[in-house]
């Protein structure tokens, strides 16, 4: 049984109550993600209906969520790290590399984008080490349903974090409670499948000590990368302000279809026919025998003398068009995603209007660069900490591409006023948003080959004696 007495610094606690409060948001983050998926829930309909039309509900589901998010995580790329002075760092790049961050960051800021959150945690490598013979970092990117943490009420600080998995080969939950200087190894109690139990006999400490592992990391260990959170509030996904604008689009799709398809299929009426009727055997009521089944290899005959056809008229869709072309831009205006994603009326637009489109788009995409390089400046200090190195990582830069999109022809222009202007060939390397080590390989070979012409210039002619008279001045 574990031990529920409310303190921060009771591992028992904070298991349970980190492992209780992650499970009340994952429902959220669930419905997060089928909207990120494009599975949101189905427009509805009469209950009587339900049933026939689930297919049909099905295809009018349009997924603009997913291009919202992703809108915004094709923009943010973290290029390496730098030192203070923006030089790059030789070991930031190989951690950098040895785990893989140019692909695996895109994972955290998918995450955060669509479920408003993602982790990356810093632990020691099982099978590499440093020359110091310390474990080498590992830095593995994390889901929200596995990772939570808490942070302290007074500073703002990370205090306490939570990793919570199940293990699909032996079927037990695990756990590991993280603090600054130590952490705490659980399982649950009994194989339990995918759904983690949170009840206080569901987990057993498996630690080798009493009071934990200890670490020398410095801090805890579990980064969250939170997806730009309004002062005292929860972080929400990149489309949380569309989501009723999102099912508003999906509900008029049905509409569009629902009149589409029967504008395609025209509805039939008849007149002046007499019906049989019959009792249904289920139910014992009378009911309307219908002999005029549509289809495109049926005709339609009545012996009544003065039976009638005819169709109802077709129906216009230029209305449901326009709405949904008004309804997709309230989304991409509300989530400042440029409106050229979704390309409507917009033809032949020059460049200075793609960037004005772009304005608001870029600016978000600067705010989610500042928030999570502090949070990408905190796993280079954990790295360091893990692999021995002295150095102070928070002092250090993460550089990012630009999130805004510049011809080349833009680009090389600039560069070259740049350069004429004095600005160093690394500088002008890093806005045209080189990576850390292409600046250095850019900034070589630039030198090399200067020093290559240098070397194949013709010697200048040493001043002959008759040119020079007794005060050594030359002579005219």
């Amino acid at each position: 049984m574990l031990d529920e007495t409310p303190d921060l610094d009771n591992p028992d606690y904070m298991l349970l109550r980190l492992g209780r409060k992650m499970r009340k948001r994952v429902s959220v983050h669930e419905q997060w993600w089928l909207y990120y998926r494009g599975r949101p829930p189905l427009p509805e309909l009469p209950r009587n209906a339900e049933a026939a039309f689930i297919d049909f509900q099905r295809k009018a589901r349009t997924n603009f969520c997913g291009l919202i998010a992703n809108a915004t995580v094709h923009r943010l790329l973290a290029l390496g790290v730098t030192g203070p002075d923006g030089k790059p760092d030789d070991q930031a790049s190989r951690w950098w590399q040895a785990n893989r961050l140019d692909s695996r960051q895109k994972l955290v800021w998918r995450s955060g984008m669509a479920q408003s959150v993602g982790y990356m945690l810093v632990g020691p490598h099982p099978t590499r080490v440093e020359d110091n013979k310390r474990p080498s970092p590992l830095i593995t990117p994390e889901h929200p349903s596995e990772c939570i943490v808490e942070y302290d009420p007074e500073t703002g600080e990370p205090l306490v974090g939570l990793k919570a998995y199940a293990n699909d080969i032996d079927g037990y939950g695990y756990a590991r409670v993280y603090y600054d200087d130590r952490s705490f190894p659980y399982r649950t109690a009994e194989r339990c499948g995918r759904r983690l139990p949170w009840g206080p006999a569901s987990w057993v400490y498996v630690g080798d000590q009493d009071d934990g592992e200890p670490h020398d990391l410095g801090r805890m260990p579990l980064v969250e990368f939170a997806r730009m959170p309004d002062l005292g509030e929860d972080p929400e996904p990149e489309f949380a302000c569309v989501l009723d604008t999102q099912d508003r689009v999906n509900m008029g799709v049905l509409n569009r279809m629902a009149a589409s398809r029967y504008s395609g299929f025209r509805q039939k009426w008849v007149r002046g026919h007499k019906f049989a009727r019959k009792v249904d055997q289920a139910t014992g009521i009378k009911v309307v025998e219908q002999p005029f089944v549509p289809g495109p290899n049926t005709v339609w005959v009545s012996e009544g003398e003065n039976a009638q056809f005819g169709q109802l008229d077709a129906t216009d869709l230029s209305g449901f068009l326009k709405e949904h072309e008004s309804d997709v831009r309230d989304m991409l205006i509300m989530s400042q995603t440029p409106a050229y994603y979704y390309a409507s009326d917009l033809i032949n637009i020059s460049a200075d209007t793609v960037a004005a489109l772009d304005l608001m788009h870029v600016a978000k995409c600067r705010e989610h660069i500042a928030s999570f390089g502090e949070g990408l400046e905190d796993v280079m200090s954990l790295a360091a900490a893990q692999a021995g190195v002295p150095e102070d990582y928070t002092e250090a830069t993460v550089r990012w591409a630009n999130p805004q999109y510049l011809s080349p022809a833009v680009q090389a222009d600039a560069a070259t006023k740049l350069a004429s202007i004095g600005y160093p060939l690394d500088v002008i390397a890093e806005d045209l948003g080189e990576s850390p080590q292409r600046v250095r390989r850019i900034t070589a070979s630039a030198a090399a080959a200067k020093l290559l012409a240098a070397s194949l210039l013709p010697a200048n002619t040493a001043p002959t004696a008759g040119n020079v008279d007794d005060q050594g001045a030359t002579g005219g």
